[in-house]
């Protein structure tokens, strides 16, 4: 596979060391000489100097070639003139750009028309709501992702010692857990990634990933000690991009009491007239004065969506200290992340992580429409569609050829989440939900296309 990168910024950086680490053959363009110095520096791949929206660029770069463009600079400008003359020079090449300005966004559909054709358009501000709702749903476990339209959750939770899974074999799952349909997917102990089988057991301390119907998360949880109760209470900092379309979409719905927080008057101007439900309110998320008269440590969560990372941080470390029940904070540099979770901020939210996520089953063979990762990028969980061609298919599950490393976790056929035993026989246009290790996602996806191969 070829892939071309429009953009060597932290997005294109990180999917050039992504894609090079599994032998693809890579090309990042960039007009920022320091930019492809740092890749060149880091990572074995080819770039070139100049703009990706010059076609002259893209032909030199080999664009007729090449099976996928990312076009992922911080121009909305730039992408769509680099599909555009993709298209032009490259008709089946496949295309996929971010998309940041909302104005563009709602011509989306007209985007993929034959003049563009782009084949998926990613606004990342979307994405990071899409992720602040996920959590709103869950906020109590540390990781949360939704598969065939969030019918089917996966979740990562650590185990208390007072669970009643604590010290059981998994063969015994099925009767402390009854009727509810349950599958442990991956289990990280002392920092060590366990794809389980039925003789494992669960320990105290694991950081554990299981799968479930939407339906049964509660009563999942409450095996793990928690409880599913979702956010009413919701402070929104910073009425930006992000916050400004949180606030919209919480506003349209019932059930929820919303205040956001943004230091703008003539934004909070704005805000005030789109928004009929929610309290708009004029002042600074860190004057621990001003928070504690606007019942921050009340609320169920506090999200800090601004541009300033470290306003966020500190608006989330002190919602903390008034009592608030969850925070999320808006972090940027994939830097920060893992300090900001040591210091005690519950969930983070990346506009650029989330693009990265959204952007990924595009670079899978086979139709791949979700994905996935399990302790940074040592597993991945894809969501495919069964394709009629798939050696997956019309086959029993005991039979067909997967690496032992490689788990068929449960499909869906229609309304019906089937949890497959070796009997099972998947058929076309099943959604498969498959965890497979770092090194068998070749063989997944091999298995996945079939004879004809596809992107």
């Amino acid at each position: 596979m070829k892939v071309i990168i429009v953009g060597g910024g932290e997005v294109g950086f990180y999917f050039a060391e992504w894609l090079a680490s599994e032998r693809k053959e890579v090309i990042v363009i960039d007009k920022s000489e320091q930019a492809l110095r740092r890749i060149m520096e880091h990572l074995d791949v080819q770039t070139l100097l100049g703009s990706g929206s010059n076609p002259r660029i893209l032909e030199e770069a080999g664009i007729r070639e090449a099976d996928i463009i990312l076009a992922v600079t911080d121009s909305d400008e730039v992408n769509l003139v680099a599909c555009f003359f993709a298209n032009m020079l490259s008709p089946d090449v496949h295309k996929v750009a971010l998309i940041r300005n909302d104005d563009y966004g709602a011509y989306r559909d007209r985007m993929s028309e034959k003049m563009v054709d782009i084949s998926l358009v990613i606004n990342p501000e979307a994405e990071v709501v899409n992720s602040i709702r996920r959590i709103m749903s869950a906020p109590d476990v540390e990781q949360i992702h939704d598969f065939v339209e969030g019918r089917i959750k996966m979740v990562g939770k650590r185990l208390p010692a007072e669970s009643p899974l604590s010290g059981i074999r998994l063969t015994e799952l099925p009767g402390i857990v009854k009727r509810q349909r349950l599958i442990i997917a991956a289990i990280v102990r002392e920092d060590r990634l366990i794809i389980p089988k039925g003789r494992d057991f669960l320990q105290a301390g694991d950081f554990v990933y299981f799968v479930c119907q939407r339906d049964d998360l509660g009563r999942t949880l409450g095996f793990f000690g928690s409880e599913s109760n979702a956010v009413r209470k919701l402070m929104i900092v910073g009425g930006g991009k992000i916050g400004r379309r949180l606030a919209l979409e919480l506003d349209r719905m019932k059930g929820f009491q919303v205040k956001l927080i943004e230091m703008d008057p003539d934004r909070c101007q704005r805000l005030a007239a789109e928004l009929r439900r929610s309290i708009v309110l004029q002042g600074f998320a860190t004057d621990q004065a001003f928070m504690e008269q606007e019942n921050m440590g009340s609320m169920d969560l506090v999200a800090a969506v601004t541009w300033d990372e470290e306003m966020n941080i500190l608006s989330c470390l002190l919602a903390k200290r008034l009592g608030a029940r969850k925070t999320v904070a808006r972090v940027n540099k994939f830097a920060y992340i893992p300090l900001v979770h040591a210091i005690g901020v519950d969930h983070i939210v990346s506009p650029r992580r989330c693009a990265i996520d959204s952007i990924m089953p595009a670079l899978r063979r086979g139709k791949v429409i979700n994905t996935f990762f399990i302790k940074g990028k040592e597993a991945e969980v894809l969501e495919a569609v069964a394709l009629e061609q798939s050696s997956i298919v019309g086959t029993p599950l005991r039979d067909i050829k997967f690496p032992k490393e490689a788990l068929v976790l449960c499909l869906a056929r229609g309304d019906e989440v089937l949890i497959p035993g070796g009997g099972t026989v998947i058929q076309p246009q099943d959604r498969v939900i498959i965890l497979s290790t770092r090194g068998n996602i070749a063989r997944v996806e091999q298995s996945l296309m079939g004879k004809r191969r596809m992107l």
